[in-house]
């Protein structure tokens, strides 16, 4: 019977030392990528800011473009803080892409046609996302497990 608690030991061990080794590896994963996504959005804001420069006239489409890039980041930032995605965050990035194709599109193309609807609803309708993400996340808080801690 000593035997098996000794097995029985061991085979803890192994099992807490496996599922630790684990847990490094996914947050050492976890890191390396959060800080891969947010250093290739800061080289690309920083070469579109200088492509900007260098054609000497900056448009709204390319100033919605930083916008993205700094959503992004901040998006990255967050989630690095608190291991939480927020959703919000991408719904802006994607109200900002919408808009800025809605103004290259009125701006380059003249004449209105049902594109410009389409892309209206898709702003509208992520608007209204953004709604229901807030509503839902104040009436209906998140707990926290106390064991992530």
């Amino acid at each position: 019977m000593t035997e098996m608690k000794w097995a029985e030991k061991v085979r803890k061990s192994l099992h807490a030392n496996a599922d630790s080794l684990g847990n490094l590896a996914v947050e050492a994963f976890h890191y390396l990528a959060l800080f891969g996504i947010g250093a290739i959005t800061a080289y690309a804001a920083i070469m579109t800011f200088i492509d900007m420069l260098q054609k000497g006239g900056i448009s709204v489409d390319d100033i919605l473009l930083l916008f993205i890039y700094l959503e992004l980041g901040a998006m990255v930032g967050i989630y690095f803080k608190t291991n939480h995605m927020p959703i919000r965050f991408l719904l802006y990035v994607a109200i900002t892409a919408l808009t800025r194709l809605l103004i290259g599109d009125v701006s380059h193309h003249n004449a209105p046609d049902l594109g410009i609807i389409y892309l209206c609803g898709g702003i509208l309708l992520l608007a209204f996302a953004i709604l229901v993400v807030r509503f839902a996340s104040s009436r209906y808080p998140s707990v926290k497990d106390k064991s992530e801690s």
